[in-house]
């Protein structure tokens, strides 16, 4: 597939790292078909060998890699290995997209400042996992998701942008989630795209836009 945007700055290297069936790699992937978004996708890597989302890294051409956790008897083992392939392919950024592993912390700090992730949940309110379910029995007027960069606290990196919607009278879990889903492949390439451009950028836990110091998250306006 087409990884760049033809007449403008080189494609920015990535690898994405899944454990399920890859929706957002889909959206990332279908922004870069569309000429969106300026990145190449060097590898998909998945700790799962039955996660959909290899699939779909094959239908677009792109290298798919399975590194099962479940191989290793510890976590720094596994990540060590992770790490190493990762490595091999050169990344400026790592995309967590639906990755399922909570990450030590040398592997996080190897890849500070250039590893996003992206969370079911409008942060810092319900981190970790079943968000809508706890967004309902909260009585949450609304609930979205979150990119952010990956720290050592557990969901708990700078935001860099959030997409909302509200909750509905008649919504259960299953509803909430799949308008969240639409929220969530809108923000994560655009802000993959501001990351390539160079309009956002971090440093010592500082979190800038356009050289701007981000006090609190953009908020996505969309469908």
């Amino acid at each position: 597939m087409s990884n760049s945007r033809r007449g403008q700055r080189a494609a920015l290297p990535i690898v994405v790292l899944i454990s399920g069936s890859g929706s957002n790699l889909q959206a990332i992937i279908d922004a870069i078909r569309d000429d969106d978004l300026a990145v190449e996708i060097r590898a998909v890597v998945s700790n799962r060998a039955d996660a959909y989302g290899l699939t779909r890294a094959r239908a677009a051409n792109i290298p798919a890699e399975v590194v099962d956790h479940k191989a290793f008897d510890s976590r720094a083992k596994y990540e060590a290995v992770l790490q190493k392939l990762i490595d091999q392919h050169e990344p400026a950024l790592v995309i967590l997209a639906g990755y399922m592993r909570i990450l030590g912390e040398a592997f996080v700090g190897h890849y500070q400042g250039r590893m996003l992730n992206i969370h079911p949940s409008l942060l810092p309110a319900f981190p970790g996992l079943n968000t809508h379910q706890r967004a309902l029995d909260a009585k949450a007027t609304e609930h979205g998701a979150s990119i952010h960069f990956v720290t050592n606290e557990l969901d708990g990196g700078p935001v860099i942008l959030q997409g909302s919607v509200p909750l509905l009278p008649n919504d259960d879990a299953q509803s909430l989630a799949k308008r969240v889903y639409r929220q969530e492949h809108q923000i994560y390439p655009l802000a993959i795209r501001w990351f390539a451009e160079g309009r956002l950028t971090t440093d010592a836990g500082n979190v800038r836009f356009e050289h701007k110091l981000l006090t609190r998250p953009i908020q996505h306006i969309g469908t």
